[in-house]
C-alpha cells in the first residue's frame, strides 16, 4: 500500500523567510556542533591523483595499487589531492507521495529545509550547489552556482513544484539516468526520496556511484509503516489517485499493513546494498539538526 492520509496544507512562507527561519533554527545550530568543520565531514576524499608511496599499516586497504604492487612485489597505495572546492547536486524527488505526511510537516517540507540547509552549508564557503528536480520526469535542472541567491532560488522552484504534482508512478531511474547525462564533473550527490518507486533505478543508480560521490537520503514518516487506529477511513494512493475504505481499527488489516511495509524495507535495503550507496533515513519526526549531525559523524567516521 502506497501513502494515504489526509492531504497537508501547502507551505505557504516565502523563500526569504524560510532561509531566515533555518539560519536560526538549524544553521546556528549547527555551528556549535560542528564547529565549521562542514568540509572534512561532507566531503570525501580527494579526487586528484598525486603519487605512488609504500603502503604503511594505518593506510585504506582501498586505495592499494595491485598493478604497481605486482611489478615491485610491494605493496603500494594511491595518494590523492583533497579537493579545496567541491560541486554539490541534489537530485530530488518531489511525486506525489511526498506529500504525505503529518499536517505541517509532510516529507516534501522536510525535503526543502534539508536542501535549503545543506546548501546554506556549502555556498557560504564558496562551493557550488545545484538541482536536478524530478517530478514524473525531469521538470527542471538548476546549474551550479554559489551565494546565497542560489539557495533563495533553489527553495522557490521546490515551493513551487510541491503545486504541481500529476498523478503517476514514480520512476527514479528517469532521474538518475537524468543526472548521468546532466552531471558531467564528479560531485558529491545527494539522492532525496522517499524511494516509492518502480523497479529498475538500481542499474543507473550503481553507475552514478562509481562516477560521483553520492549520498542517499530517504525521507519517510511513521504512518507509513505503523497504520494508527482511527477507524474507518477512506486512504488515497497519492501516485494513482486509486482510493479505498479499510477498517484501520482491524488488527489483522494493520498486521498485514505492518508486513507489507516491512517487506518494501526490506527490499529496498538489499537493492541499496547491492548499489554499494550510502542511505540515510530521516523521519518527519526528527529534529533537523540531529539529522545532518548523525550523517555527517557517519561520513567522517567511514573516511577514517
Amino acid at each position: 500500500m502506497r501513502n494515504a492520509l489526509p492531504k497537508h496544507n501547502k507551505v505557504t512562507s516565502t523563500p526569504e523567510q524560510i532561509l531566515h527561519r533555518l539560519d536560526w533554527e538549524v544553521l546556528r545550530r549547527l555551528d556549535g556542533v560542528l564547529q565549521g568543520d562542514y568540509r572534512t565531514l561532507f566531503y570525501g576524499n580527494g579526487l586528484d591523483f598525486a603519487d605512488l608511496r609504500e603502503y604503511q599499516m594505518e593506510d585504506d586497504i582501498r586505495y592499494i595499487d595491485w598493478n604497481v604492487t605486482a611489478r615491485t612485489n610491494q605493496l603500494h597505495v594511491r595518494q590523492y589531492h583533497e579537493e579545496r572546492d567541491v560541486t554539490v547536486w541534489f537530485l530530488v524527488d518531489l511525486t506525489r507521495s511526498m506529500g504525505f505526511g503529518p499536517e505541517g510537516r509532510p516529507k516534501e517540507s522536510v525535503l526543502i529545509d534539508l536542501v535549503a540547509s545543506l546548501s546554506r552549508l556549502f555556498t557560504r564557503n564558496g562551493n557550488q550547489v545545484g538541482v536536478v528536480l524530478y517530478n514524473n520526469g525531469i521538470r527542471l535542472t538548476i546549474p551550479p552556482r554559489s551565494g546565497r541567491v542560489q539557495v533563495l532560488r533553489l527553495i522557490r522552484v521546490l515551493l513551487r513544484e510541491t503545486e504541481s504534482s500529476e498523478k503517476a508512478p514514480t520512476d527514479l531511474s528517469v532521474l538518475i539516468t537524468g543526472a548521468l547525462n546532466i552531471i558531467k564533473r564528479r560531485s558529491l550527490v545527494f539522492l532525496i526520496s522517499d524511494f516509492i518507486s518502480l523497479p529498475g533505478w538500481q542499474k543507473p543508480l550503481s553507475v552514478l556511484r562509481r562516477k560521483n560521490e553520492l549520498v542517499g537520503v530517504r525521507l519517510w514518516d511513521r504512518s507509513e509503516v505503523d497504520m494508527p487506529n482511527v477507524g474507518m477511513m477512506v486512504v488515497e494512493d497519492a501516485e494513482t489517485g486509486e482510493q479505498l475504505w479499510v477498517d484501520t481499527s482491524n488488527p489483522k488489516f494493520r498486521s498485514r499493513f505492518k508486513a507489507a511495509a516491512e517487506k518494501r524495507e526490506n527490499e529496498l535495503e538489499a537493492s541499496l546494498k547491492k548499489t554499494g550507496v550510502q542511505l540515510f533515513s530521516i523521519s518527519t519526526e526528527e529534529d533537523l539538526v540531529a539529522a545532518i549531525v548523525r550523517m555527517a559523524a557517519f561520513r567522517k567516521k567511514r573516511r577514517r
